[in-house]
Formats: structure tokens, sequence, C-alpha cells
């Protein structure tokens, strides 16, 4: 990155202080502070419009913040000299959509960054490419392109692309939202094991019974502001503020 960071593993991968973001009129987040260490496992919840989204743009810079801070291993991301890829590096993130590109293979999807953004050796790549196809379990579907794949097989390809990167943290943003039942699952077999091998993960989720089994923290977020978090074993059965009970006997 440009400026020169001196963050050790000892201190926050993550540290996000009194975040605030407006679209227009519309005050999305409202001050959203939270740290990470490395190695953890966030879930962040609520009801649609909460800003759950936003948020997490905002840690890789894919929505500008309009004031607050947020730095990822020490570096500031709302300082204007941001090298904005050197930061995309760091934090891969998957989306709903999967956004593959229809016309190349899983395996070229796979290859597609660390060539064309990192510069990297095709035959490296491609061998760390297989590797990471074998990870997400599509073992024999390295040529198929992403209309032959289901739904939950292309979101599957869409995290072994982001983890190409050979990101520090990953974000994922709703990404089972748009499967079917039966391959929401084969989604979060793999994002857990990514979460047991020790990556450090923000899920913006619905899935509440995979929250509770692969958390090690939940934020519950209403109305741009995060109302109560707390480790899964308390969160889902002691919840204090009125809104999280709402909003748990309505998903729960």
């Amino acid at each position: 990155m440009t400026t020169q960071t001196t963050w050790t593993p000892d201190q926050p991968i993550i540290q996000c202080r009194d975040v605030h973001k407006s679209f227009g009129q519309l005050e999305v987040l409202k001050g959203i502070s939270m740290d990470l260490m490395k190695g953890d496992v966030v879930c962040v919840i609520g009801p649609s419009g909460s800003g759950k989204s936003t948020f997490i743009r905002c840690i890789n810079a894919l929505t500008p913040m309009d004031s607050g801070s947020i730095k990822v291993e020490g570096q500031e991301v709302n300082d204007p000299r941001l090298d904005k890829l050197a930061l995309r590096r760091k934090v891969g993130m998957v989306f709903q959509q999967y956004n593959l590109f229809p016309h190349k293979t899983a395996l070229e999807n796979v290859m597609m960054a660390p060539i064309k953004v990192l510069k990297e050796n095709k035959g490296q790549v491609e061998e760390r490419a297989r590797a990471l196809i074998r990870k997400v379990r599509l073992e024999g579907k390295e040529e198929s392109y992403p209309g032959e794949l289901s739904g939950g097989q292309q979101q599957r390809v869409a995290i072994a692309r982001s983890l190409a990167m050979r990101p520090d943290v990953m974000l994922f943003d709703e990404v089972t939202a748009a499967l079917d039942p039966e391959t929401v699952k084969e989604v979060l077999v793999t994002i857990r094991q990514l979460a047991e091998e020790g990556m450090t993960c923000i899920l913006v989720t619905h899935e509440m019974g995979f929250a509770r089994e692969v958390a090690g923290h939940i934020y519950f977020t209403d109305r741009g502001v995060i109302v109560e978090h707390g480790p899964p074993a308390t969160f889902f059965t002691e919840a204090k503020d009125p809104r999280t009970k709402e909003f748990l006997s309505q998903i729960l």
C-alpha cells in the first residue's frame, strides 16, 4: 500500500471506528465500530436495509464512507492515497450475484485476476487455481462454463476466484440469498472450512443456524447502528435489546 504501516497480528486486522455513510438524505450507517482480530469469524445480521451490505462494502472501499475510520492491517481505508488494488488483494469479497465471466471456464474464471491484476506466472496460477477448485469440491468441473453449473456451484467458483488472490480477510455478502435451499448447504460447507482453517471472515447472512455454528461473534444491526453483539452462545438465548428480541423471534 502507499503508506507503510507497522501492523502486527496482535493488533486488530480490521478496526472500524464511528463509520458513517449516507446516500442522499438517507443515513445508512450511523456510527459503526467493531474490531476483528486475525482468524475471527463474525456474522452481521439484521433486517433488510439496516446497512449490513453497505458496511462491508466500505471495508474494501467499494463504497466510500462519509466519515469515521476503517483500518485494514493498520492501513486507513479512508486515506485518499489508498492503493485500492493492494487493499483488495488483502480483502476478498464474494457477493450475492456470482458475476462469473460467462464465456470463460470455471478454471479460467479463477485464474483471471492473479494473471491480469497481479501479473503472476500462468503455470503457477493454474496450479493454485486447480487446487482451489478441488478445495471448493468442484473437481471435474474445471472446463465447465458458468451456464453449465448450478447456482451453488457458480458461487463456489466465485469463492475460489476470490481466494486465488490470497486474501487475508474474506467478506461474504448474503452469498446464499439467491440459491435454492439444497445448494445453500454446499456453499456454507465451503465457508465453514475456510473459517476452520483460520481465515478471517465477515459474513452478512440470514442463515441463523450457520451463524450460530460458525461465528465467534454476532453483530445485530438495525437502521444503521449496531444494536447488540456477543458470542452466539449467549446472543441467541440472552438478547437484551427489544429490537434484537423482536428480530430473533421472527426468524428463529
